[in-house]
């Protein structure tokens, strides 16, 4: 594929991936008490969607990032395995959810809280998955603003979003009552907070589609950065030459 296919495809997932994120995250707010199977279901069918968008999504992440210059490779690396962990946390932990309404579909259990792995389940979609999203977000930010793969704004977005992640990990210590805002799976930190890694997706997927460089073969878009710091001054001075 040409560096043109992977940034559309990566634009058009990242969309894609906080669209459906923009759909299922309201469906955990529908009922007060223990939830359907089938509004269980569906949203778990929109996480498995959103997923498959942003591992698309963070493949084309990785791309840019390398091919901003091969001192970027460890730090494209890295952005690439911690986002492939959450995605990974994300999809057991809806497995998980899925079972517990598999067999009982009645409507009479809370897969969020109730099951014999919901506990367990708690910490997937709360501390560990805020954890995973800081890590993968900060490494991303640096990579960024240090090569200029895309615009500043996502490097600084990407830290904010990985600080607020990263303030929910210590959740774990309050409780396990869904209504509250911080808690081991409380609304602020399964609902909002983990909703912000697809938001920011999402932003960069539109920042991506409008503004393609011209030239697939461009290592890093000139509108978006000046020289990468990987060029050394006696190369600047050689071209010059």
């Amino acid at each position: 594929m040409t560096d043109a296919q992977i940034r559309r495809l990566m634009g058009i997932c990242g969309i894609a991936a906080g669209v459906l994120a923009a759909v299922g995250v309201p469906l955990y707010f529908l009922y007060s008490g223990a939830p359907p199977a089938s509004n269980v279901l569906t949203r778990i069918l929109l996480n498995l969607l959103m997923c498959a968008a942003l591992l698309v999504f963070l493949t084309g992440l990785r791309h840019l990032i390398r091919n901003a210059g091969t001192s970027f490779e460890w730090l494209a690396n890295l952005t690439f395995g911690a986002g492939l962990a959450y995605v990974t946390v994300t999809l057991v932990a809806a497995s998980i959810e899925a079972g517990v309404v598999l067999e009982r579909p009645d409507g009479t259990l809370d897969p969020t809280v109730d099951g014999p792995l919901a506990h367990a389940n708690m910490l997937l979609h709360g501390s560990v998955a805020r954890l995973l999203t800081a890590v993968t977000l900060f490494a991303a930010g640096y990579a960024i603003l240090r090569s200029g793969a895309l615009p500043r704004w996502a490097g600084r977005s990407a830290y904010t979003v990985a600080a607020v992640n990263l303030a929910f990990v210590p959740s774990l210590f309050f409780g396990t009552d869904a209504a509250q805002f911080y808690s081991a799976v409380g609304w602020g930190n399964t609902a909002l907070t983990a909703a912000l890694l697809v938001y920011w997706a999402f932003a960069v997927g539109v920042a991506v589609l409008l503004r393609s460089p011209r030239n697939s073969h461009d290592r890093t878009d000139r509108r978006w950065a000046g020289p990468t710091p990987s060029a050394s001054p006696a190369a600047v001075v050689h071209t010059r030459a």
